[in-house]
């Protein structure tokens, strides 16, 4: 049979990766979120296979492969243990075992929700960081050059200030505008072909975009852990899935960190640009994203990390708002409206399994 020839290549390749697991380097970080969607993969094909043949197989037959695949499931289980119980992650396994109606129960949302709209910076990745660090190269590159110019005074650009004063969450042309206006300079817009690091509004925003694909390129970018559990868990349940973000680079991110195939839509400065959409705490982002989801906004939960994030998802009248917080700012989100509050999506899988 088939299934049990694909059963026996399974076997080899749980006893390969064994070793080779058992062989890594202590301090060699593993992606537990990609390999165990992997191995999910892997006993979900056999497992169809399995149903699919069971018509035909005798029943002494069908009954040896059902252990066998019973029995590779819980190998796989107590190979993977081993690191997951190193990171604190053992709830990362729960991919392994769960049917299509433990993956609803698992997302933590209300039961009728249909899709989910996630902010994309601070919920599936980390990207602040490398955006400010974009910034404030092309700014202090700028400074320095009007300073020696004009003899003239200017604040270099402050990550911890200016980035949230000025830039988080705007459109790269917008948040250009606010910078220099922070600093009483103005500058003529220019034109989307200007050469990076022009003295026009397009000139330092392509400069900015030049400096950030660098760093990524240089750098790498990942999902937080659980992110990508969580959105292939949503997958397993048919629930579909959306990202807002201010960034024009939000589909080179999503491919960096692995997430294209989880995401069924996006909603980007490009999209915020060409229809004009205002941003949070105007829910114009969100709202946008159901449209094209083919959703309405009470079939709808969204994953916020800011109070203007859970304004938005109140004023557009959304379903279930979880506030995100992952630097102290719970409070904030509470007291805006959030329906729960957690760290990351790796805790609402936590919570779900201890409930």
């Amino acid at each position: 049979m088939q299934f049990a020839a694909d059963t026996a290549d399974i076997d080899v390749y749980m006893a390969r990766s064994a070793g080779a697991l058992s062989a890594l380097p202590e301090r060699r970080p593993v992606d537990l979120d990609w390999l165990i969607g992997r191995w999910r993969a892997a006993l979900q094909a056999a497992e169809v296979a399995l149903q699919a043949g069971s018509h035909d197989l005798p029943a002494a037959e069908l009954r040896e492969l059902t252990r066998r695949l019973s029995d590779e499931r819980a190998a796989t289980l107590h190979l993977l243990e081993g690191l997951a119980g190193d990171r604190n992650s053992k709830y990362l396994l729960v991919r392994l075992v769960a049917s299509s109606w433990d993956a609803k129960r698992l997302l933590g949302v209300p039961t009728d929700v249909k899709a989910l709209v996630f902010n994309l910076n601070g919920v599936l990745i980390g990207s602040a960081a490398i955006h400010a660090e974009a910034w404030r190269e092309t700014f202090d590159e700028f400074i320095a050059r009007r300073i020696e110019r004009t003899g003239g005074s200017f604040a270099p650009f402050n990550p911890r200030v200016d980035y949230p004063q000025h830039i988080h969450a705007r459109p790269r042309l917008d948040g250009v505008r606010e910078f220099l206006a922070s600093r009483g300079i103005s500058l003529p817009e220019g034109t989307p072909g200007d050469a990076p690091g022009t003295e026009t509004v397009f000139g330092l925003a392509n400069r900015k975009n030049e400096a950030l694909l660098r760093r990524i390129d240089a750098h790498g970018l990942s999902a937080f852990e659980g992110a990508r559990l969580y959105l292939e868990i949503a997958q397993d349940a048919g629930v579909r899935c959306a990202v807002v973000s201010a960034s024009a680079n939000t589909e080179t991110m999503l491919e960096r960190a692995g997430l294209t195939s989880l995401i069924d839509e996006s909603v980007d400065g490009n999209t915020m640009r060409a229809e004009q959409l205002r941003r949070k705490p105007a829910p114009d982002t969100l709202l946008a994203a159901c449209r094209l989801l083919g959703v309405t906004p009470q079939q709808t939960a969204v994953f916020e990390t800011t109070p203007d994030g859970v304004r938005a998802g109140r004023a557009g009248g959304f379903e279930f708002v979880v506030g995100v917080d992952s630097l102290g700012g719970a409070a904030l989100l509470r007291a805006e409206g959030a329906d729960v509050v957690v760290a990351d999506l790796g805790e609402i899988l936590s919570r779900r399994l201890a409930a």
